[in-house]
């Protein structure tokens, strides 16, 4: 299930204006020219700024993501109908033929566990044609970005055309393992109206994303430093064989 800031509509509303800087995504626009991706299967979505972006340069796009007030933004922003948005996760897609699937903005780690994680790579898997390619982020343990999850690094306050300021921190409630649990806070100062919504995410180490790679039938191709954010990101790329040999 999707966590309450994309879930909950006042919040999927306002989630692009407290987060606009998405220089992460310019890698992945490079990685789909790279691989000469035109039909392209974006895997939680969200409010589909990389959809949107893709569609622009003329690329097929599916997106699909659990949380139905993110896509609703999507479905209202300026090239939407370009884009065939799925209310649904990589477990319930229907027949796709993609040249490349994605999850960005760290979305695996958000599958936390391990069987939803295997049913998730099995999904993109089967959505990809012969010789496709699945890429996807995860942040390296050994950074230990939980660190910075405090209201004393996150806290902000930004006016939101149309809904005024909001004002917004995190606070770091577990960890436990490699399960990290957080919590933002969002104040409206238009009506006062406190929002939260609670997150826990699984830090994998590479050798246990190559592993579960192999077992669902991934050829790991590639494992690559996040250029925007050098040192604390995996970046994978690993690619459906051509054969079932």
């Amino acid at each position: 299930m999707a966590d309450e800031c994309f879930r909950h509509p006042r919040l999927a509303a306002v989630y692009d204006p407290l987060d606009p800087d998405r220089a992460d995504l310019e890698p992945y626009l490079r990685m789909a020219e790279e691989f000469g991706a035109r039909r392209v299967l974006d895997i939680g979505c969200g409010t589909g700024v990389f959809a949107l972006l893709l569609a622009e340069r003329g690329v097929d796009v599916v997106g699909v993501d659990p949380a139905g007030a993110s896509l609703e933004v999507a479905r209202g922003k300026p090239g939407s109908e370009r884009v065939r948005w799925i209310h649904g996760d990589a477990t319930t897609l229907p027949p796709l033929t993609a040249d490349l699937a994605t999850m960005t903005g760290n979305a695996v780690q958000e599958v936390v566990d391990p069987e939803d994680w295997g049913r998730t790579l099995r999904g993109a898997r089967e959505a990809l044609r012969p010789g496709g390619r699945f890429v996807f982020e995860t942040r390296i343990p050994a950074r230990r970005a939980w660190e910075e999850w405090n209201r004393e690094a996150t806290h902000t306050v930004t006016d939101v055309p149309g809904a005024g300021a909001v004002e917004s921190w995190a606070d770091l409630l577990d960890v436990s393992g490699p399960l990290v649990t957080f919590r933002w806070t969002y104040v409206f100062a238009s009506d006062g109206q406190v929002l939260t919504s609670e997150s826990t995410l699984r830090f994998r180490e590479r050798d246990e994303v190559e592993a579960e790679l192999a077992a669902q039938g991934y050829v790991v191709e590639d494992v690559r430093d996040a250029p925007d954010r050098p040192g604390r990101e995996f970046v994978f790329v690993a690619r459906r064989p051509r054969t079932a040999g």
